[in-house]
Order: C-alpha cells, then structure tokens, then sequence
C-alpha cells in the first residue's frame, strides 16, 4: 500500500533558494510544489490544498505577507500551516508576519536541518490542532466547536448552518464508496465557494463527517448562503449520476435480500440557528437548534431549508 507523502508549496522568487529548499525537502520524503510568486502561490493553494506553505516575504505581484491574509481568509485555505521565510532578523518583522497569520517564521540564511525541524513541527502542529476532514480538507469537529464557541462568546450576529444530504446512503450502495466520495466533494466545494462568495473572510466552512457540513455566516446572510448552495446542488448533483438515472430521475438499490428499493436523486436539507432573535448560549445549543431544524427540512421531498425563528418555546417557522 502506498502511503500519500505530505505535500508542501514552497513560493520564493529566488530560484536558488526554490532549489535548496525542494532537494532538502524531497530527502526527506515530502513532495514539494514550488511557485515563484505571490499570485501563483494564492492559485496553487486554493487548487491543490497543500499539507505546508513555505512563504518568502519578498515576492513579486503579492508579498508573502498578502498572500498569508488572502490564505487566512479563505475557508478553503484557512486552516493550511504557513511558514514564513525572512531575510531579516528583526523581531518587528517576525511579529508582522504572525499577525498575518503565519505559524512560524525562519530567517534566512538557515541550515537543511533547521528547515527539515521547522517543516516537521509545523506539520505535527497542524495535525494535532487543525485536524482536517481527509476527503474535503475541510476543518473537522474540534475547529468546528472552536470557531462556534468563539461566536458566541463575541455575541456578534452569526448564524450556523447544517447542510446534509438526502439518500446519500443509497447513492453510495449504488455506485461505490469511490463515486460517493466524489458527491461528498462536490458537496463540499459548494458550501465552500457560496460561503466564500457571500460571506468572505467572516465565513467559516467545517466537515463534521460523511455527509454533514456545518458553515457560519452572519445572521443576515444566512438564508442567501442557503438558498445559493441548494442551487449549487442541483446544478452540480446530476452530473454524480449516470445519465438514464438522471433521465428516470430515481436509482434502484437492491437490499441484503435482494429486494430492489426506488431511491430519489439525492437533495439537500439545511438547518439554520442564528442569534438574531435570541441569544445562543453554547456551541451545544447552536448544534441542537440547526440539528432540529435540519430535520424539519428533511421532511420535504425536495431541497429545501428550515430557520429556527423562535424567540421562545413556540413551534419553529
């Protein structure tokens, strides 16, 4: 079995600097994507999710200072570990790039064992507190609690959104785990550019598991970001098919004895709690809310979303 090597994006306009880095990295047996500028690194990031970015401050058409925010505001790249690669020993300029969001800095010039040491403890660091999805690269459960807490301790207007997807089960006994993990993508890349195109830096997109999203948004915005993926969803879903199921507009699922069963291609349900009309006063409480109403919006047979509008125990709207 082959076992995926961490990929690291390395974006230095020096050449020889690109070299020394990427030869050192390979020994050591990560795969290394290098880019000579800011843009291009902005590009490769959001296409290729990378494990790593190693980030020269001094680049070309964006600095490695931009390009940290661009990556930190995008749910897509947010929770990528970032190293930042400095010709100046100052401390002003080392706390700059922190600020920026960087997770560590190295001055140069450095020697290939302090970069390999950088590089490994970074990733650890990564993996321990910015546990991602393996299949969306989306940040899992523990962010996920993380960043609703932090909501409500700021008790701005939020509002959390819980995007799943009806008869996926059946989709997955049909095709294999194989096209099932692509439904999960495609899913995932359509909270994400919804969440990104109306929401911004003060969006948040997480994987909670299988087929399960939660994304944050603000109140306001909420109901736009949730009737913008239902669209996404049934634009891209009929494409997962095969296309005389997307004609007949169901799939047959034979059961464990032998038994077919008549499936609906698959649709979307949303659950929405916000503090718009009451205060939330824990992430448990946010979960149950768009827990609840999730499960109102499943009982429609088509996509469709649900809001807790209740500013006391009164049926939910």
């Amino acid at each position: 079995m082959t076992v995926a090597r961490e990929v690291v994006l390395v974006a230095d306009d020096d050449p020889d600097a690109v070299r020394f880095i990427e030869a050192n990295l390979r020994l050591e047996g990560f795969s290394v994507i290098p880019v000579g500028d800011g843009a291009e690194a902005v590009t490769q990031a959001r296409a290729l999710v990378p494990d790593l970015i190693l980030l020269d401050v001094e680049m070309p058409t964006l600095d490695g200072l931009q390009v940290c925010e661009l990556l930190r505001s995008d749910p897509r790249t947010n929770h990528i570990g970032v190293i930042m690669l400095t010709g100046h020993a100052n401390s002003a300029d080392v706390v700059v790039g922190l600020t920026a969001g960087a997770d560590d800095y190295i001055i140069k010039p450095f020697d290939p064992i302090e970069l390999v040491a950088r590089v490994k403890s970074s990733l650890r660091r990564t993996r321990q507190m910015r546990a991602v999805n393996p299949l969306s690269q989306l940040p899992g459960n523990v962010q996920l609690q993380e960043e609703v807490s932090r909501r409500v301790a700021m008790g701005a207007s939020f509002a959390a959104l819980y995007i799943d997807l009806d008869n996926f089960k059946s989709f997955n006994d049909h095709y294999g785990f194989l096209r099932g993990d692509e439904c999960i993508k495609a899913l995932a890349g359509c909270v994400t550019a919804t969440v990104q195109r109306l929401v911004g830096a003060r969006g948040f997109v997480g994987h909670v598991g299988g087929d399960d999203f939660i994304a944050i948004s603000s109140a306001e915005a909420s109901e736009a970001v949730a009737r913008a993926v239902i669209a996404c969803w049934e634009d891209r879903s009929p494409m997962l098919y095969d296309p005389h199921d997307v004609e007949r507009g169901y799939i047959d699922v034979v059961d464990r004895r032998d038994e077919p069963h008549r499936f609906p291609l698959s649709t979307v349900s949303i659950g929405i709690a916000s503090n718009l009309v009451r205060p939330l006063r824990s992430h448990w409480e946010v979960a149950e809310i768009a827990s609840e109403m999730k499960r109102y919006a499943k009982s429609e047979a088509r996509s469709s979303y649900a809001v807790d509008r209740r500013s006391s125990e009164a049926q939910p709207v």
